[in-house]
C-alpha cells in the first residue's frame, strides 16, 4: 500500500482549501458561460502550484515539490472542478515540462519564470484532424530557410493555446523524410502572436467548459531556428515520454472526480428520503456506492504507484519500462473507473442527477474526455499488452 507523506497530506490540504475558496463558488457559472477564469491562473501560481516539479532557479519548489505533490494538486482540483484540474495538469505536463526537459538554458530562461509563476500559459501541439493516436500521420510540415523554420499545417483540441496569457506553444512538425518513408519529426516552439499562428475560435465541448481549448492554423509561421526543442528528429521521443508522464497526472485528475462523486453519492442516500426513509437502506443504492468507494481506494493506490515510480526514476531508482507500464495501468483503470463514477451518482441522484443545479451533472459531462485525452483506454490496453511480451501487429 502506498500512503502519502505526511508533508504530501499537509499540502493536499491547503489545495483544497484553495480549491472550495477561489473554485467552487464560482464553478457553476463558469461552465454556465464556458468562461476560462485567467485570473485564477496567477493564484495557482502563488500557491507554488506550476513549480512544484521545476528547479528554483526558475522560480519553482525545488526538493520542497514532486510529481507526487503535482498529482496531489491535480487531485484536488479535480475534486471541485475538471477544467481547472486540466489547467495545471496541461500546464504543467503539456507547456512547462517539454521546455524543462529539452529545453536549452537560454529558453528554459525566456519561458519557465513566467510559466511557473502563473504569469503565463503553454500548450503542447500534437493531436490534427487526422492524426492523434497515429502520431506518425502528422502532416505540420517545418522546412528551414535560413536562420528560420518556416511552418505549415494546423493542430485540434490543444490545451491552453488561445488564453490572454499563452505565451507559448509547443509543436511537432515533419522537417524530413527517413529513409523508410516515415516522418522525421521535430518540435518547434512558437510563441503566441507569430505572424501567420492563428488560434481558431474555441471549441463548442461537451464538457471541459472552463478549459481553453482550440485549433490552432500555421501559415508560413516563422519562428527563429533557435525555437527548436531538443535536436531535430527527436520529436516522436520527446511527446512519447511526455505523454507518459501526463496519463498519471490525468489518473490523479480522473481519481478527484470519482472522490466527488463518493462524497455526492453518500451524503445524498443518507438525507434523500422516498417511501419515509433515507435512499440509502436500499442495497440497489448502498451497494453501487460500496463499489463506488472500491473504485475510488483502487484508483488512488493506482495512481500514486505510479507518481512514486516516477518520482523513484528521477532519482535514478526505477526504470523508465517500469514507469511507462504503471502509468498506463492507472490511467485505464482510473479514467473508466471516473466514468462509471459519474454514471453511478447521476443514477443515484434520479432526476436532480439530471438538472445542472448539481454538480454531478457537470461531471458526467467532463467524464468522457478522461478516457480519450493523453492516450485512449485503447491506446493504453496496446501499452500494457505488450509490456507483458504479447505479440503485436
Amino acid at each position: 500500500m502506498f500512503e502519502l507523506s505526511k508533508e504530501h497530506e499537509d499540502f493536499r490540504k491547503v489545495v483544497r482549501e484553495f480549491a472550495e475558496a477561489e473554485v467552487e463558488p464560482h464553478i457553476a457559472q463558469w461552465d454556465k458561460d464556458h468562461h476560462f477564469p485567467s485570473d485564477l491562473v496567477p493564484k495557482m501560481g502563488e500557491l507554488g502550484l506550476f513549480g512544484l516539479v521545476v528547479p528554483e532557479e526558475f522560480g519553482g519548489m525545488g526538493d520542497d515539490g514532486d510529481f507526487t505533490s503535482l498529482c496531489v494538486a491535480i487531485e484536488e482540483l479535480g475534486r471541485v472542478d475538471q477544467s481547472i484540474g486540466i489547467t495545471l495538469s496541461a500546464g504543467v505536463g503539456l507547456g512547462i515540462n517539454p521546455i524543462l526537459t529539452y529545453g536549452t538554458q537560454e529558453q528554459k530562461e525566456r519561458f519557465l519564470p513566467d510559466l511557473v509563476a502563473g504569469r503565463a500559459l503553454a500548450g503542447f501541439g500534437l493531436t490534427e484532424p487526422d492524426a492523434g493516436s497515429d502520431a506518425g500521420a502528422t502532416r505540420t510540415k517545418a522546412v528551414r530557410d535560413g536562420d528560420e523554420w518556416v511552418v505549415n499545417g494546423s493542430k485540434a483540441f490543444i490545451t491552453n493555446s488561445g488564453t490572454d496569457i499563452t505565451s507559448v506553444v509547443t509543436v511537432t512538425a515533419r522537417t524530413g523524410t527517413n529513409d523508410d518513408g516515415s516522418a522525421v519529426l521535430s518540435a518547434i516552439m512558437i510563441p503566441s502572436g507569430t505572424p501567420g499562428f492563428t488560434v481558431e475560435p474555441a471549441y463548442d465541448k461537451l464538457g471541459w467548459h472552463a478549459s481553453d481549448t482550440h485549433g490552432l492554423t500555421f501559415e508560413d509561421c516563422r519562428v527563429p531556428v533557435g525555437n527548436l526543442l531538443g535536436n531535430e528528429g527527436e520529436g516522436f521521443k520527446q511527446f512519447l515520454k511526455t505523454l507518459d508522464d501526463g496519463r498519471i497526472a490525468i489518473s490523479a485528475l480522473a481519481v478527484g472526480m470519482s472522490q466527488r462523486m463518493l462524497e455526492e453519492t453518500t451524503a445524498y442516500a443518507k438525507t434523500r428520503k422516498a417511501f419515509g426513509k433515507p435512499i440509502g437502506v436500499n442495497q440497489g443504492i448502498s451497494f453501487q456506492i460500496a463499489d463506488l468507494a472500491v473504485m475510488v481506494e483502487a484508483s488512488r493506490q493506482l495512481t500514486y504507484k505510479a507518481a512514486w515510480l516516477k518520482d523513484e526514476l528521477e532519482r535514478g531508482r526505477r526504470s523508465v519500462k517500469e514507469v511507462k507500464q504503471a502509468a498506463a495501468i492507472c490511467k485505464l483503470y482510473s479514467t473508466e473507473a471516473a466514468v462509471t463514477a459519474t454514471r453511478i451518482a447521476t443514477q443515484v441522484f434520479g432526476g436532480n442527477g439530471f438538472m445542472e443545479e448539481y454538480p454531478v451533472a457537470r461531471f458526467y459531462r467532463d467524464a468522457k474526455i478522461l478516457e480519450i485525452g493523453e492516450g485512449t483506454s485503447e491506446v493504453q490496453r496496446m501499452v500494457i499488452a505488450r509490456h507483458l511480451g504479447l505479440p503485436t501487429a
